[in-house]
């Protein structure tokens, strides 16, 4: 649920070179405080939860011990019966009376031992089940505060997680009436929430192996590029569009190492090695629709337009192998 609100959430960022004068960059701004508001909102309540599940393993030990208690009293209860019995039937005032009374001095003496060790057996006995008492009530008492604060914290937790799903809804439907309202663009919804900045952590994983949450869709669904690469080609699909009345042909863009390792195996001396490719860089596109055609119009097109917004048709591609669909984003050192 939580990577759900945050899904969401991160998609809500400042759009490159933004004007001070923009309608919608008041609710941009609120949008990227209010990620920050749900990141630390997101922190505190798995503060609470790791609290919540130490106090419920507190309790269940708790309850362990209780039961210990409980067994441990109805092993003494037979004992404790049988001394009360004893004692019932000859009391210690009785058998020490005796050794002041008559007869043999030695069976007095007996009958007073015998006593003293009934008496010593009892409280001994009786001291063993007052603790035990004690200890079960403390445990009870314990076990019923942990079970009360317990469900507190665990409707508290629910209720930051519904606070947090509610807001993260709220900004994205107030972002997207403001959108409607201005009749925005696809082009502009997709550069609205393809933020520049997340090309440098795209930049820190290895050639192939980028996760999707750094990467920017493109118009084309299914496709992915680094979201510099993406932005770049955002106005070109729009001009392309502008020319030829449709959106850009692509049949491939970012590619995992997976997928790398597929190539690889299919078209083998003419793929790039795994690891090495620019697709896996999330800034090439293979492309079709006619720019696939050397010397065709759009092939044209494209060589004369796409280094306007960042794109270019790289040297060995025109003869090493010679893949006139291939295209990349920024200069052939990058």
């Amino acid at each position: 649920m939580l990577t759900a609100v945050f899904l969401v959430m991160a998609t809500i960022g400042v759009a490159p070179g933004a004007a001070a004068d923009d309608p919608l960059d008041a609710l941009r701004r609120q949008a990227s405080k209010a990620r920050d508001d749900l990141e630390r909102a997101t922190r505190q309540m798995q503060g609470r939860q790791k609290a919540l599940k130490q106090s419920q393993d507190k309790l269940r030990t708790t309850l362990k011990d209780l039961a210990v208690a409980e067994a441990e009293l109805n092993r003494m209860r037979e004992p404790l019966a049988r001394l009360a019995n004893t004692t019932y039937h000859a009391p210690g005032a009785a058998g020490v009376m005796a050794i002041f009374g008559g007869g043999e001095s030695m069976d007095a003496l007996r009958a007073t031992a015998d006593v003293t060790h009934i008496a010593s057996a009892q409280e001994s006995l009786v001291k063993r089940a007052d603790d035990l008492q004690r200890r079960r009530q403390g445990l009870v008492s314990t076990a019923q505060e942990l079970q009360s604060r317990n469900a507190v914290d665990q409707t508290r937790v629910q209720e930051q997680i519904d606070a947090l799903k509610a807001k993260s809804e709220s900004l994205t439907k107030q972002l997207t009436q403001m959108l409607d309202k201005m009749e925005a663009s696809r082009e502009k919804r997709l550069e609205m929430a393809c933020d520049k900045d997340l090309v440098g952590n795209a930049k820190r994983f290895p050639n192939g192996l980028i996760p999707a949450k750094y990467l920017c869709p493109l118009p084309q669904k299914g496709h992915q590029l680094r979201a510099d690469a993406a932005l770049g080609f955002y106005k070109l699909n729009v001009a392309y569009k502008r020319q030829f009345g449709r959106d850009i042909c692509v049949t491939d863009s970012y590619r995992s190492l997976a997928d790398q390792h597929r190539v690889y195996v299919q078209r083998p001396g003419f793929a790039a090695v795994p690891g090495t490719s620019n697709h896996g860089k999330g800034q090439a596109v293979d492309l079709c629709g006619g720019v696939q055609n050397a010397g065709s119009v759009q092939f044209r097109w494209m060589e004369n337009n796409a280094k306007k917004y960042g794109w270019l048709h790289p040297a060995w591609a025109y003869s090493n192998p010679f893949e006139p669909w291939h295209w990349e984003f920024g200069t052939e050192n990058d």
